[in-house]
This record gives structure tokens, sequence and C-alpha cells, in this order.
């Protein structure tokens, strides 16, 4: 429990939250800190709202839903005790709750023109239509939405007829109808979604989607391909690049060549200075600019890039709304593909090329939140099935395989056949810690390929087959965070084997700087990979972690076959419980 003090602040009446675990001390100290802002004492109801505003972006939303608090205060892990904790919480009567805010000199209600006081004219929160923001988040959501609503009219002097030849050329095919669309959407719109799940051609889509803008007349479009992450722009440019090498040459020789970035260094972040570059008095230069999996932009990120486009800048967001969101506050790409104004620019790939049968079945039931149809395809397919916890026997034997086979391959040197080893089969977690998590498993595959070879020098940090993944950025190797590797024996040494694209990388291990072992890895961290076969750990259904777009995240890793540890009451649980991350971008 954190501890409370200074009763000026009022805080001493969150005790019974921070008891129950609602509240942490980060929670705590920042309420206090804001309402010592305030010359006057507050309501304890009041001083409660600012806490629970500061919870609710510690846990991704990006304001309070006043009305429905109650729903949102699950605990990880909690006892019989915590539980008994919560259920005797008291919460405020909505619209009391919502009055005495608006009563507040710490809140802005939507209509607020004047100075707080005690502010110096700056409001702390920000109250409207029974959301409580703090202050930055408000002005952040009111960025994307006023850009979005802006920039809604259809674009003009397009070109239909080239429009027309350039689809006809480059989606000869009826079945891509859909790909034919998001192109045509992205030429005739400032801003434009491409939608779909894993394997559905996306990025396909959007590299002839470019060749398509290319096409329209005068010069040829300055193209910026960006991605959150190191690891998704790597692969965003090898897959672009792969498609733009099978055009015709004419649309080869106006597309070029983009390669990808992150977005932090497309803004051009400047750590010294705690900002970017690239900003509304300094903007990007680009015609068009594509951000690859959009789902992982947080609401902070995408109001900084949005604001540093230039008004004749087409966005196009590349992205699987059914997938977890970013890490930080914000769930962005889906609350856009829902907003009024942006719902005629959307368009969903539904054709999947990348698995089907029984994965697919799953996929889709989990998506529609369909937990009888779920549990249909894991108790009758080949491909799918769920496991109970106590029968772990399955699992062991599929560890000690791939463990097998990487080490085999890695001792003789050969890179990329324990590289290949190792993406048959991975664990994927919900928790780091506890009985569910990264930890315990990663440490149960050590034990089980310990027992199975005794002789391999698995007790030492660095042995052939020992899986790998990186934790931070490294640009001088190409690095980054996320990526997986193995260690191999070459030329009588040890290094590491990275893959990147249809080649195997080596790397001495001494020039390797945060990496860990990855028998197991958080459903989180392998957003952007696949496997052959995936064994989905899952908590207990009281799990607040478990959601359906944690699971649909972790079954559509798989190519080939999902087994899910867990209990039926833990699968039904994930399918009926959707990520709640408040805002309101949705809003028109």
């Amino acid at each position: 429990m954190p501890e409370l003090t200074t009763a000026s602040t009022g805080v001493e009446s969150l005790t019974p939250y921070a008891e129950a675990g609602v509240l942490e001390a980060a929670d705590v100290q920042v309420a206090a800190a804001l309402t010592r802002l305030i010359a006057e004492p507050q309501h304890p109801d009041v001083v409660l709202a600012v806490a629970m505003a500061v919870r609710a972006v510690r846990h991704g939303s990006v304001c309070l839903e006043l009305d429905r608090v109650a729903e949102s205060v699950g605990v990880e892990d909690a006892d019989e005790e915590t539980l008994a904790r919560l259920e005797a919480l008291a919460w405020p009567e909505v619209g009391a709750w919502c009055q005495r805010l608006t009563d507040s000199s710490l809140v802005a209600t939507a209509n607020a023109t004047g100075i707080a006081g005690g502010t110096g004219g700056v409001y702390p929160l920000r109250l409207e239509q029974g959301l409580l923001y703090l202050d930055r988040y408000w002005r952040q959501e009111r960025l994307i939405a006023e850009f979005v609503d802006r920039r809604a009219s259809a674009v003009e002097n397009v070109d239909e007829h080239a429009l027309s030849v350039a689809l006809q050329r480059l989606f000869p095919d009826e079945r891509d109808e859909r790909q034919r669309a998001a192109a045509s959407t992205a030429t005739r719109s400032w801003n434009s979604v491409v939608a779909g799940g894993p394997g559905t051609g996306k990025t396909t889509t959007v590299a002839k989607l470019l060749a398509v803008l290319c096409a329209q007349p005068g010069p040829a479009p300055r193209i910026a391909l960006a991605a959150p992450t190191g690891k998704a722009a790597a692969r965003l440019s090898e897959a672009v690049l792969a498609t733009i090498a099978t055009l015709d040459e004419v649309d080869r020789a106006v597309v070029t060549a983009p390669q990808a970035t992150t977005i932090h260094r497309l803004l051009g972040w400047v750590p010294s200075r705690n900002r970017f570059r690239h900003n509304q008095s300094h903007r990007l230069p680009y015609d068009v600019v594509v951000i690859d999996e959009a789902s992982m932009v947080s609401m902070t990120l995408m109001a900084r890039l949005v604001e540093a486009l230039r008004p004749d800048t087409r966005l196009v967001l590349v992205g699987d709304p059914d997938q977890l969101a970013s890490v930080d506050a914000g769930a962005v790409l889906r609350d856009l593909t829902e907003r009024s104004t942006m719902v005629d620019h959307v368009v969903t790939l539904s054709r999947v090329h990348r698995f089907a049968g029984e994965i697919h079945e799953l996929a889709s039931g989990i998506r529609q939140g369909n937990a009888d149809r779920v549990m249909d395809v894991l108790r009758n397919g080949n491909e799918v099935v769920l496991t109970a916890p106590e029968e772990a026997a399955a699992v062991r034997e599929e560890l000690v395989m791939t463990g097998r086979a990487a080490a085999a391959a890695a001792t003789t040197g050969d890179a990329m056949g324990a590289l290949e080893a190792l993406e048959r089969h991975r664990v994927l977690c919900a928790h780091r810690e506890g009985p569910y998590g990264v930890t315990r498993w990663s440490m149960l595959a050590d034990d089980w390929l310990r027992e199975d070879d005794p002789e391999h020098p698995r007790f030492g940090l660095w042995y052939p087959g020992r899986p790998l993944m990186v934790t931070s950025n490294d640009r001088e190797l190409g690095l980054f965070n996320g990526d997986t590797g193995v260690v191999v024996a070459s030329g009588g040494r040890l290094v590491a084997a990275f893959r990147f694209g249809d080649e195997a990388r080596e790397i001495a291990i001494n020039r390797l700087s945060d990496v860990v072992t990855v028998n197991a890895m958080s459903i989180h961290k392998s957003q952007g990979s696949q496997f052959d076969a995936v064994t989905v750990v899952l908590p207990d259904p009281t799990s607040p972690l478990l959601t359906r777009e944690l699971l649909y995240t972790a079954v559509t890793r798989a190519k080939e076959r999902v087994r899910i540890v867990g209990t039926e009451a833990a699968v039904r649980a994930a399918v009926d419980r959707r990520i709640q991350r408040a805002s309101g971008l949705q809003r028109a």
C-alpha cells in the first residue's frame, strides 16, 4: 500500500482504494501534487477522480469513464482478501461525481475558457461528456480528432483515367477487389486505413498502392515508410522491397526502393531536448506517409506525427485493429476505424493467405467474441487444441524437440538451420511473472532441455543453440528490440546469428549488449512474429490481462498449429472480455 501523506491534499481518503490494490503510489502522489496546485480544499470524490484518471493512463486509457469505473478496477493475481476489499469499495454516484468535478477549480469542462483558480491559467484536468482527462491527453486527442475531421473531404484533381489503368495493371486478379479498393481509397483520400489480420496481404497491398499513387500525373511523390519499432520497420522494408521487385519495370522505376524507419527517427527525435525536430513549425517534407503496425502507435506518438504532416500529405495507416494496442495510452487505430469521419476511408482485407483451416476459424471466433464457436473449434480441430494446465507433457515434448534441433544445427555451424528450428515452435505467455509467466516457463524449458541432454553445456551463459532476444535497439548492428536469434559454433568460436531476409548474419557475441534467453516470450513481444506452432499459456480467468485482443494476437502468431494451455473458463473469459481503453476519439 502506498504511503498516504499530507492531509491538506485530501489523499488520506484514498486509503481504501490503495489497500485494495486499485491505486499505486504513483497515482496517489500525482493526485496529491495536482491538488496542491489549488489553494482551496477539494472534495474527496474529486481527489479520487484525479487519482483514478492517473491510474487510467497507466492502464492504457486516455481518460477515465466515470460511469464505468467499477468495471475497470481488476487487480492482477488478487487473493481472496484483496477481492473482498475490491467488492467493498464505494464509488460515487455518477451524476453527483460529475457535478463535483464541474464545480472544482482543478477541472475545466468542455465549454470552459476562463482561468482556474490557483493553476495560473492551466487546467490540470478536463471533463467532457462524462470522460475525465489529464489535460495533456485531452489536447492530444483533440489534435488527432481535428486533424482527421479537417481532412475528411476527398482529394481534388485525381486523374481517374490514370487511376483506373494503374488499378487494373497492378491488381488484375478478380479476387483482389479489397486490395484494389484500398489503393483507390488511398489515392482519393488524405487519410486512409488498410486494415486486416495476419496473412491478409497488407504489406503487399501497400507496395502496389504506392505504385498506384506514383502513376498519377506529375512528379513522383516523396514517400516515407515508418513503423513504431525498429523490428517492424525492418520487416516493412523487406516486404515492400520484395513486392516491388515483382512489379513491371515501369512501376519499379517510379516507386524506386523506399526504406522504412521508426516513427521516432522519421520525426527526428532529439533525446537531449526531449522533443522532435519535425513539428507544426517544421513539417515533414513528404507527399505520402505510410505507417505500418499502426495498432501499436500510442496516442502521444500519433499526435506528434499528425502535427508534423503538411496539409497536402496523404497518411496511410496499416494494421490490425483487433490486435493488442500500444503499451502506452491509447488504442488509436481501433478508435479511428470507428470514428464517423473515417469509416468511409477504411478498407479491411479479409482473404487470408498465410493460414487456413482451424486456426482461421479460431481467430474469427475470437475476433467476433463468439466463445461457443471458439470452444467448438478447440474441441474438434486437429490444428488447435485446449490442454489442461496440469497436462504439460505435450508442451515439454515440443520444447525439447525444438531445442534439440536448434542445438544440433547450431553445434555444426548451420546458422539458418538453427534459426528455422527455433521458428517451429514458441511458448507465448500473458504474464511475465507468476505460474503462468514468461520467467517460469523459460526456467521449465531450461530444466527440460538439460534433463534431455545432460552433456550439453547449458549451464553456461553462452552455448550452441541458446535462443536469443534483443531487448534494445542497436542501429550499428541493425538489431532491434524484439529481434530473435541463436548462438552457433562458427570457426572454432561462438557467435550470434540473426535472420536478415533469406540469410543468416553472424555477429560476435561480445558486440551484443542487451539480449536475453527466449525459451518463452510475452504475447506483447510476439507481435509481428510468426511461428509454425505456438503454445499459449493462459492465466486464471480473473486475470485482467486476459482479453480478446490478447488471445487473438497469440493464436494468430501460428501458421500451422495452436495449443492453448489453460481452462475452458479462461478461454471463455478471454473471448468475452475486450480491452477497455477509454477515449473520446471514436465519438464524432
